[in-house]
């Protein structure tokens, strides 16, 4: 397993690869849980403060192992089916109430469960030549992941009902257009910029950063008032931090703050 998904600290970013690059990352067990596991490590580990998620190979993720599943024989009962694929699912919840910031490197492809995780994340730089897509009702499925969820947030009921029942394959262009990527790049710049983003992240007001991330789920979910509170709460937590106090002095100072994390 420990090939299968890669894990690189580095000045506060913890770089997340998928290694299946002759299978373009697609998804088996091993590295199903090798992605849990490193996303629960991106929650523990006080080191961490940002998250890089990408594919080894020039491939972001083109979903489940399809082939794999084919031919792996008679499938399990249906609650030992759910409960497996519950617990592998766990990566995208992870990830998304993650109080660190987390962006998607995606070139190639991002395809099912594969963009689903990158919808998982708070930020996606993908490479020109990159494709997208829904991909599930092509091969029968429903979807899993969380990329309904994560989708239809994005963009909104009616364009998620259409990118999940057509299944259309869209230039990283168009899902940009649609809000679905943050920011394009020619395809030899793709890794340069994501990590760039993700390492200035890293070098962030983490706390600050992570109360941002809370507050922007709670408006998935509260009302109004109780959105007010946890903005009013989160807001005087981060009056308290020494990045806060930082980046105040630095102000008054006129030069660029230098946050630690805490």
């Amino acid at each position: 397993m420990t090939d299968i998904v890669l894990q690189h600290l580095d000045r506060g970013l913890l770089t997340i690869t998928m290694n299946r690059p002759e299978r373009r990352n697609a998804l088996n067990q091993d590295m199903i849980r090798g992605l849990v596991e490193a996303a629960h490590r991106a929650k523990d580990d006080p080191e961490v403060r940002a998250v890089l998620l990408k594919g080894a190979g020039g491939t972001f993720c083109v979903g489940g192992d399809v082939k794999s599943m084919a031919a792996a024989g008679a499938p399990p009962p249906l609650e030992q089916k759910v409960a497996n694929l519950r617990r592998g699912m766990e990566v995208s919840r992870l990830l998304h109430q993650l109080p660190k910031p987390v962006v998607a490197q995606i070139d190639g492809a991002a395809a099912g469960a594969g963009l689903s995780m990158a919808l998982s994340c708070d930020l996606r730089v993908a490479g020109a030549s990159a494709k997208i897509t829904t991909a599930f009702a092509k091969v029968g499925l429903s979807g899993d992941f969380g990329g309904t969820y994560f989708l239809t947030h994005l963009i909104g009921a009616a364009k998620a009902r259409e990118l999940y029942l057509t299944s259309p394959v869209l230039t990283a262009q168009e899902a940009q257009s649609l809000g679905i990527v943050t920011k394009v790049v020619p395809d030899a710049e793709v890794e340069q910029a994501a990590h760039e983003l993700a390492l200035s992240l890293a070098q962030g007001p983490t706390v600050t950063l992570g109360y941002i991330k809370t507050n922007i789920n709670n408006a998935e979910s509260l009302s109004l008032e109780a959105c007010f509170d946890a903005e009013a709460l989160h807001h005087s937590r981060c009056a308290e931090t020494a990045d806060h106090k930082e980046a105040a002095a630095a102000f008054v100072e006129k030069r660029k703050p230098s946050f630690q994390g805490r």
